[in-house]
């Protein structure tokens, strides 16, 4: 039914130019920005995400955008040079915000941070 659609994902936040400055400035993605007021994240895979302002925003509590990298450690550097915070999870995580599970049917390790409104994001190692 959809076989050929350009689906894409959306999220909302609660300030469209606080997650401007983040998502182009501090993560580096490819952002512009819609006719509709509404910004387009370009992934380098070549989907796209939609980033739409909602007054009533509340932040996702589950993580609503993954960022595989082969080393977590350099990433997690880079995030935290940047000023972002990855140590969300208390008691599940190191210092530094990284879960490494012992067993790999538990998943990769990853470092969960939040953008400016919230809204959970991650790095795993790919």
């Amino acid at each position: 039914m959809f076989t050929d659609s350009a689906a894409f994902s959306g999220f909302s936040v609660d300030d469209i130019d606080a997650a401007r400055i983040f998502y182009r400035d501090i993560l580096e993605l490819d952002v512009s920005d819609n006719s509709m007021g509404f910004l387009t994240i370009h992934l380098p895979t070549g989907g796209v995400i939609l980033v739409y302002p909602k007054p009533d925003h509340v932040p996702a509590t589950f993580t609503i955008l993954n960022f595989p990298v082969a080393d977590i450690d350099a990433a997690v550097d880079a995030l935290n040079a940047r000023g972002v915070v990855t140590k969300i999870y208390d008691g599940f995580t190191d210092e530094r915000g990284i879960s490494r599970p012992n067993d790999p049917t538990f998943g990769p390790p990853i470092c969960w941070f939040r953008d400016p409104a919230g809204n959970v994001l991650a790095v795993l190692v790919d």
